[in-house]
């Protein structure tokens, strides 16, 4: 009997930035495979994580709902960096996914598919909780404690010593490819790179420390162990699509290739844009994204629509032939925006973050300031126009993102008209949305301290280690 239902594979990379892939503009990282996928299918600029940092953003897409109803906000608690510095109480955190809430995965398993999750879960102890029918690597954990067997927090069976773990996982995605060619299935394919630790392949490393004494890299892009692990995601990667036309899948295949956030700014940098991981300038949240599907999306083009990994739910499972609309589902149906040629009349959808907690900054950062990567906020985008809330001096910041990408323009001065539209824009969402964070004093938050350590860094960031030695320490588990 042949298959009605496409396939769905979900490929999330973590950490990967908006310019990490040659195909996104980086000339010293390699990306050969993902750059002839990405001309096979639609890429979009301006794509958008729903958080600045792992779990929040993983939560939101798998459930299709923002924090305030799941709880995840942060990774680990959310009393994140010196209680000293904090002058609001952070809100509380939960560090899994409630059950019982739908998930795409539960959602579409109702529909006849199997399910599938390989790689990094970390929203739970356990996906198969959550609807899947097999989990593959899958845990709480948010990194590898090696990239390298023994993994020591990744679980799989059969490790020998050595064995490097984005081979692993690839051969785990084909062998499920090879057992999965009839009924219909949704495989999340979440990879562990390119997050710390830094570990890559010595002969690739060579290949990259070699390119760089011959004039390749640049200020944005310099890191040669980073620059094997990204050259190790695109063959990893590039053996899962090969497999996928091995076994004949290919063209009922909806394949969807992003990131979870934006890139580490201490190890790779997103010039234009601003700042990095964990921060709410566009250089935390905007994310690569392509989508592939032979016939049903055009090959070869571009989309400058805003969309957001929040818009995943209600999307995918309305192509498998669901239906969202009784779910509450925060995101939007993007089909149209995935399968029908751009618009000529720009896209004037809302994409909005809230981030009710902190997140301590580490050794450089273009963020907020040089002590937090982000501080209690909500941000929103409507068109070219972002707009940023402070909690804490209830500060704002607008930026033209047309004439200003980089967020370094702060003009609500020259526009009060369309600052104040945005201010009631903002002020609509956080109601509709029923938000209840309450910003409140934290009475261990000491002026003079925090007059000091900024005192210390004075207008600047420390600036980036130089030493293979110092990137391993500052950067082994950065989230």
């Amino acid at each position: 009997m042949k298959q009605t239902k496409p396939n769905i594979l979900l490929i999330n990379i973590d950490d990967l930035g908006w310019t990490d892939l040659s195909y996104m503009g980086s000339q010293f990282y390699e990306s050969p495979r993902i750059d002839a996928f990405a001309r096979e299918g639609k890429i979009f600029t301006s794509a958008y994580a729903s958080a600045a940092n792992c779990a929040p953003s993983r939560a939101n897409m798998i459930t299709g709902v923002y924090g305030d109803r799941h709880g995840v906000w942060t990774v680990g608690s959310s009393e994140r960096g010196d209680s000293k510095l904090r002058r609001l109480v952070p809100a509380e955190n939960k560090t899994s996914i409630p059950e019982g809430i739908p998930t795409i995965a539960s959602k579409i398993k109702e529909m006849g598919y199997h399910t599938c999750m390989v790689g990094k879960w970390h929203v739970s102890e356990n996906p198969l909780e959550y609807g899947f029918d097999e989990n593959i690597g899958g845990s709480h954990a948010g990194h590898p404690g090696s990239y390298f067997a023994p993994y020591k927090n990744v679980h799989l069976e059969n490790t020998p010593d050595g064995e490097y773990l984005p081979e692993r996982l690839s051969n785990e995605v084909c062998s499920y490819l090879d057992r999965h060619t009839e009924a219909p299935f949704f495989l999340y394919y979440a990879t562990y790179l390119v997050h710390t630790p830094l570990q890559g392949e010595d002969e690739s490393i060579e290949k990259y420390k070699q390119k760089l004494q011959e004039g390749g890299g640049n200020d944005q892009h310099n890191n040669p162990v980073f620059a094997a692990m990204i050259e190790a995601l695109d063959q990893s990667i590039g053996k899962v699509l090969d497999h996928l036309d091995k076994n004949g899948l290919s063209d009922n295949t909806l394949v969807i290739l992003t990131s979870d956030n934006g890139g580490v700014f201490e190890i790779s940098r997103q010039a234009p844009l601003r700042a990095g991981k964990g921060a709410y300038y566009e250089g935390g949240i905007r994310i690569p994204f392509t989508a592939r599907w032979p016939n049903k999306i055009p090959a070869g083009t571009i989309s400058n629509t805003p969309i957001s990994n929040i818009d995943f739910f209600p999307t995918l499972l309305n192509i498998a032939g669901g239906n969202s609309s009784e779910l509450e589902l925060e995101g939007n149906d993007i089909s149209a925006s995935l399968f029908e040629k751009e618009s000529e009349k720009p896209n004037l959808r809302e994409l909005f973050w809230h981030f009710p907690i902190y997140l301590e900054a580490a050794a450089a950062t273009e963020s907020h300031d040089p002590i937090f990567r982000a501080r209690p906020g909500s941000i929103l985008r409507y068109g070219q126009w972002k707009l940023h809330h402070y909690y804490e001096d209830n500060a704002y910041e607008l930026y033209n993102l047309t004439e200003d990408i980089g967020e370094r323009n702060e003009c609500s001065a020259d526009n009060l008209k369309i600052f104040s539209q945005m201010k009631e824009r903002l002020a609509k969402r956080l109601k509709k949305l029923n938000f209840h964070y309450e910003p409140i004093a934290n009475p261990e938050f000491n002026l003079e301290f925090e007059n000091e350590i900024l005192e210390k860094y004075g207008a600047l960031a420390k600036p980036l280690p130089t030493s293979e030695d110092e990137w391993y320490r500052v950067m082994k588990f950065i989230d």
